[in-house]
């Protein structure tokens, strides 16, 4: 009965903190058989703590851990460190998502592409858990700081956001016939690693509260500007030597422009993510005046 028990524990803990797709990633990652991970949380399915995509519900996890937890040490619970390690996760899962769509135009590789593509549905799914899990500790814990927990949410939707234009970035294998141009791609390069460090920068600015980040992270956001008008200019001096009578050649800028913004705007959100931190750590209120015209 330990065991069995153990087993259920590390099962939630997996689902609650790793996103798994299906049963059969949860039986690899446990090293159990799917037969056995189907007969344990098969009554939690029917009565509704386990839900659609592999969510629990955030008070049925805390009400079966503690009837567990004469089995397992007890796992630190408290709302702010499940909050914090499900957005921890999220932003990785985003930083990988990033990685595989921009590998997939330096290799062009289409099932890349296609592989960046389908680790969407994971980020959108992530969305939704956080989402929810902020509304059940604010239900639950009546000494919650609402307005500061659903800050959690707005970070996650501004990852999913990133998610979003990752997606554009991968499209562009998947519509386009030409490889990029060695020139741009070298300031792509560029732009590809500035948005992954304000990423990383803005993620410990939130969850670490490391706030004395933020001029690094404005520091990289002009970067990516001055990166981003050196690849427009590039990419304005190859189509005056084009030919716009060929259909897929100026289908070929249009994409490269999206890619290009795709960074820009990953950049932008980052920035967002730090404003959020600030307020979040230093009770700072955000500016009202939307960033573009600011």
């Amino acid at each position: 009965m330990a065991k069995k028990n153990k087993t259920l524990k590390d099962i939630l803990d997996l689902i609650l903190y790793e996103n798994p797709a299906t049963q059969d990633e949860i039986a690899e990652r446990l090293g159990i058989s799917r037969r056995y991970v189907t007969q344990l949380i098969q009554p939690l399915v029917k009565e509704g703590s386990i839900k659609r995509a592999y969510m629990i519900d955030l008070k049925s996890y805390e009400e079966i851990a503690e009837s567990l937890g004469g089995y397992v040490a007890p796992r630190d619970t408290s709302g702010n460190v499940i909050l914090n390690d499900m957005l921890s996760n999220m932003a990785k899962h985003v930083h990988s998502q990033l990685e595989t769509s921009f590998d997939a135009i330096l290799e062009y590789d289409e099932d890349k592409a296609e592989k960046a593509l389908e680790m969407d549905y994971a980020t959108n799914n992530m969305v939704e858990k956080i989402r929810t899990s902020v509304e059940t500790i604010a239900s639950i814990d009546q000494h919650s700081e609402f307005s500061k927990s659903i800050l959690y949410t707005e970070v996650a939707y501004d990852l999913e956001r990133i998610g979003d234009y990752c997606g554009h970035i991968a499209k562009f294998v998947i519509n386009d016939i030409y490889e990029v141009n060695e020139s741009i791609l070298k300031k792509l390069k560029k732009m590809h690693k500035t948005a992954q460090k304000m990423i990383r920068l803005s993620m410990l600015a939130f969850l670490e509260g490391r706030t004395e980040l933020k001029d690094d992270i404005m520091e990289l956001e002009e970067s990516i500007h001055i990166l981003q008008s050196k690849s427009i200019n590039l990419i304005a001096t190859q189509m005056a030597e084009s030919s716009f009578d060929e259909k897929e050649r100026s289908s070929y800028f249009i994409y490269l422009f999206r890619v290009i913004k795709a960074f820009e705007r990953i950049g932008d959100i980052s920035v967002e993510i730090r404003d959020v931190a600030i307020e979040f750590h230093e009770n700072i209120p955000r500016p009202t005046t939307p960033r573009s015209f600011r």
